[in-house]
């Protein structure tokens, strides 16, 4: 028999099948029971444990209780509703991961291994658009292979969520540098549109060959990000549906944990790259008067920035309120760890003349005692250890 991904639709469309299956069960129209089915659930036929169901193009995947060996059983009549249920949301795991492999295998072996696009594209370039691709395709065709050879064994009362577990470390593994390489993933494709020739022309033919079923380069390149997701949801809802205090429900609960701490580190490391994409981008324009400042540091990011006006210090104390005060442009870059000054030497380039750490800053709001003055000011000093080293008069149009 065939292996599941074989016989399967590709991820995208589970994904969309997912999704609306998601909003029914949050309306209350649960699968599992006979009078829901119809409408997006499929019927199949001849099929053994190892190819499990059959799907064409705009039909979902069929039902756990719908599998021959499983109907032809007899036993059946003797699960609860909720039983069912469980299964049904082990069993959609398990095809989930079905379709998921077979639309990795096109983004691998029908685009990312076309000698005629290999050829196009520089080592670089090919690397940091499929990234770490057939890696993360091995690890899930061994998750698969694990998922289907548990419900071969029981394909009445096969559980799924130790296997998960099981995984959970090469998942991350492969996972964790995929999500990290995003922005150059995304960055590579564009610039490859734009730049290279000859790209846009041998992408369309590889798109429109019927294997893809029409379907862009971008939506295969974008699974791993989805599955990890769709992944922690799927063994969420296994866990609502296991018996309180049984030790299925305590493995349960560790792999729900465990795929939560993966996303969380996916996130946490996308987020960690584009604050040092943002620095390095940063580290070109800013330009410092005299002693030299590493901007660009692991720990650091940019919380703010933006342009205020310097309200000249000695006019203020002679003209009070009364007088329009002369005034003249401020950068300001603020991190999370320290404060630049800077003046504007063209558009995009800042000459520093003055910075801080955070916690040697001294703010005081002067906009209550000078009320005849539109916007906001206040006044700002810039101390090294316990010595002024700058001080400034700053006004802004909004609180």
């Amino acid at each position: 028999t065939l292996p599941l991904h074989r016989r399967m639709v590709l991820y995208q469309e589970y994904s969309d099948v997912a999704i609306n299956r998601e909003i029914q069960r949050q309306q209350g129209a649960e699968p599992g029971n006979d009078e829901d089915r119809g409408g997006d659930y499929a019927s199949p036929s001849n099929l053994s444990p190892s190819s499990s169901f059959r799907s064409s193009r705009g039909s979902a995947f069929s039902l756990w209780q719908d599998i021959p060996d499983v109907r032809g059983s007899g036993e059946l009549d003797n699960f609860s509703n909720e039983e069912r249920k469980l299964q049904e949301a082990k069993f959609e795991l398990v095809t989930s991961e079905a379709s998921y492999i077979r639309s990795l295998t096109i983004a691998v072996d029908h685009f990312m291994m076309s000698p005629e696009l290999t050829e196009c594209l520089g080592t670089q370039e090919r690397q940091w658009l499929f990234s770490k691709l057939p890696d993360v395709k091995d690890v899930s065709e061994k998750f698969l292979q694990d998922l289907e050879h548990r419900l071969e064994a029981d394909i009445l009362r096969f559980d799924v969520c130790d296997i998960v577990l099981e995984h959970c470390p090469a998942l991350r593994r492969v996972y964790l540098p995929y999500v990290t390489n995003q922005a150059y993933q995304e960055q590579t494709y564009q610039r490859l549109l734009q730049e290279n020739p000859r790209f846009p022309g041998i992408l369309a033919r590889l798109e429109e060959d019927p294997i893809c079923q029409r379907l862009p380069l971008t939506s295969f390149l974008i699974l791993p990000f989805q599955r990890i997701t769709r992944l922690k949801m799927l063994v969420e809802n296994i866990l609502k549906r296991t018996t309180p205090g049984s030790r299925d429900e305590d493995t349960a609960t560790k792999a729900f944990n465990e795929l939560k701490k993966i996303i969380k580190e996916c996130n946490s490391s996308v987020q960690s790259m584009k604050r040092m994409e943002e620095l390095i981008h940063l580290n070109k324009k800013i330009h410092f008067e005299g002693k030299i400042f590493p901007l660009i540091s692991q720990s650091r990011w940019l919380v703010k920035h933006g342009e205020l006006l310097e309200v000249d210090m000695q006019t203020m104390s002679i003209s009070g309120s009364k007088f329009k005060l002369p005034t003249r442009p401020v950068y300001l870059h603020l991190f999370n760890d320290c404060l630049l000054l800077s003046r504007r030497k063209d558009t995009w380039k800042f000459m520093v003349f003055v910075h801080a750490k955070i916690g040697e800053l001294k703010v005081k709001d002067l906009s209550q005692k000078l009320q005849g003055i539109s916007g906001f000011i206040f006044h700002l000093q810039l101390c090294e250890g316990q010595q002024l080293k700058h001080q400034i008069l700053l006004k802004s149009q909004t609180e």
